[in-house]
């Protein structure tokens, strides 16, 4: 599982340093160095305002979401192209250099704000990458968002 947050930079290329600690779960977890890298859901910060990141996908569980994806009835159309063309089109399958960086596609750049400074961050079976900035905006949401149930939040086990 991916678990951390990672403070690195991007260069004027797209290329960036993926976390060693990341490297290593797509090989000792998953068997596979191969990855996909995509964009992942936007986030409503409100006010119709919306944050985006990126999302990496070990190889193995990017061919699950597909056929996931290939099999849930409960979309609309509507739901069902914009998956398509926000998440699935743009996919890259990708595999770090032997000096662990990653090419991040210019439009995955753009459409992330990516510039300079970048978080990975581990999401459990994904991970993450944000601009510092757009990070930011989405950890105030989250903390917005988070459920203020505390049976639910102590059935989690927190």
């Amino acid at each position: 599982m991916f678990k951390g947050m990672f403070e690195a930079t991007i260069d004027a290329k797209g290329r960036t340093s993926m976390p060693a600690k990341f490297r290593e779960v797509l090989v000792e977890v998953y068997g596979d160095e191969r990855f996909v890298i995509t964009n992942s859901s936007p986030v409503d910060l409100g006010g119709g305002a919306f944050s985006n990141g990126l999302l990496i996908f070990p190889h193995k569980k990017w061919l699950e979401f597909e056929e996931n994806f290939r099999n849930t009835k409960g979309l609309t159309s509507a739901q069902r192209n914009s998956i398509m063309r926000t998440i699935i089109s743009p996919a890259e399958e990708c595999v770090a250099d032997k000096l662990g960086r990653l090419l991040v596609p210019s439009h995955m750049r753009k459409s992330a704000a990516l510039e300079r400074e970048v978080l990975f961050v581990g999401v459990m079976d994904k991970i993450e990458i944000w601009s510092q900035a757009e990070r930011e905006k989405v950890r105030v949401q989250d903390m917005k968002n988070f459920p203020s149930d505390s049976e639910t939040v102590a059935e989690l086990g927190l």
